[in-house]
């Protein structure tokens, strides 16, 4: 019988390593272009999402979430899930993934990879724009890459901001937007804002923005200004351009264009600093094959950790 791994949050976190995580999905790039496709099922206002991720070489994946805004006033998550992790040579079931280990690591991850090869390394000031679940596990993926960096912590709401910094050492809580961004080496954004709050008059030379948390194409973190002052890049252009609000919208107005985005991650080679003093711009738009490569680095882990 095949084996079928069961792989928990708090079991399968101790085993992973933020560094060795960026290592996979650079290596997951360099595998024939994944084929990826996404699934809605409704029921009034729940929601059933399937991301489904085919990669040569790697294996499949379906990552489910399930959606009940109604779950919180139930004492349980609104969000619920699991990764079911298949074999690329048979199609068996490898792997049942926690759904909220994969999204953590993935999303953190992916920033990560980007930041090793944009952000200076001399970066010591780290802006954390977000105090929600995205905002600690950002705290945590930074810190491996970064570990002399200090951090700050930004909210719209203070008390979560402080709440976080009260729980997570060395984290100072920021209560002026505009100083924090201009002192910043590096700013990660992992908010639900539909509207650009981070302006790009307060960048300076050198800094690297992390743009995470729009999703949805009205939803944006940045402003024009900042988009057309920084270099930018992308994690997939298949997953953000015409996707999300943050590219599509300034795209449609004429204020970049498509070829303003210098490579996503299947052209990695590009993704160098060119400068100390230019700034790098990187939208985060996530995608069913980074679960598939995050889940895939999970198992790896899982199976070797004896």
């Amino acid at each position: 019988m095949t084996q079928i791994d069961i792989i928990p949050f708090t079991e399968g976190e101790a085993t992973l390593d933020w560094i060795g995580l960026t290592d996979a999905l650079a290596a997951g790039h360099s595998l024939p272009k994944a084929e990826i496709a996404d699934t809605f099922l409704y029921r009034g206002d729940d929601t059933l999402l399937n991301r489904a991720a085919w990669i040569d070489g790697l294996g499949l994946a379906v990552k489910s979430a399930t959606i009940f805004p109604g779950n919180p006033a139930k004492g349980k998550p609104m969000v619920n899930g699991g990764v079911s992790l298949y074999s690329d040579s048979t199609g068996m079931l490898e792997a049942l993934v926690d759904f909220h280990l994969v999204t953590k690591w993935k999303t953190a991850g992916d920033s990560l990879l980007a930041a090793r090869r944009l952000a200076r390394a001399d970066s010591r000031n780290i802006l954390i724009l977000g105090a929600g679940t995205q905002g600690r596990g950002l705290y945590s993926a930074y810190s491996a890459a970064f570990p002399d960096a200090e951090f700050t912590i930004w909210n719209r709401t203070a008390a979560n901001a402080r709440a976080m910094a009260d729980v997570l050492p060395n984290l100072k809580v920021a209560d002026d937007l505009e100083h924090a961004i201009r002192h910043a080496d590096i700013i990660t954004s992992a908010t639900m804002s539909a509207t650009p709050f981070i302006k790009g008059e307060w960048l300076q030379p050198g800094q690297h923005l992390d743009l995470i948390g729009a999703y949805r194409p009205d939803m944006r973190e940045a402003d024009d200004t900042a988009l057309t002052r920084g270099r930018i890049f992308v994690d997939s252009l298949d997953t953000t351009v015409d996707h999300i609000g943050e590219l599509k919208i300034p795209i449609a107005q004429g204020v970049i264009s498509r070829d303003t985005i210098i490579a996503d991650y299947y052209d990695l080679a590009k993704f160098t600093r060119k400068t100390d003093d230019e700034i790098t711009v990187f939208k985060n738009g996530g995608g069913a094959h980074l679960d598939l490569m995050t889940s895939r680095y999970v198992l790896d882990r899982w199976r070797a950790r004896s």
